[in-house]
């Protein structure tokens, strides 16, 4: 069971801003590893219009502690003025790959 570890999703407008993104939070120990899925399309309301977006989706794998830090990085660096960032908790996982999560993160101090 992993009590301490979540997966971090956040949209991006463009390929550019989600790899600034990604290496930001990686080279920050924020993130342990982050993938960029590129090519979805999004359906929302936004000010009160319907919109389509091509966006790339971040999958963030990080600790619970680094969050708060994780996500004012990612407020600082998003060209959204409310970027999507939403924490799930994970349930479970290999414990080496959690281990591995733990060496590569360091919340701050």
């Amino acid at each position: 069971m992993s009590e301490r570890h979540c997966l971090v999703l956040c949209t991006c407008p463009e390929d550019g801003s989600a790899e600034r993104i990604a290496e930001a939070l990686v080279d920050e120990r924020l993130a342990a590893c982050v993938n960029i899925v590129k090519g979805l399309t999004s359906i929302f309301h936004w000010q009160g219009r319907r919109e389509m977006a091509s966006e790339c989706l971040l999958l963030i794998k990080t600790r619970k502690a680094c969050y708060p830090s994780l996500e004012a990085r990612i407020r600082e660096l998003h060209p959204y003025e409310v970027p999507e960032i939403i924490a799930l908790s994970l349930e479970a996982g290999l414990k080496a790959y959690l281990d591995w999560m733990d060496a590569e993160t360091r919340p701050p101090v």
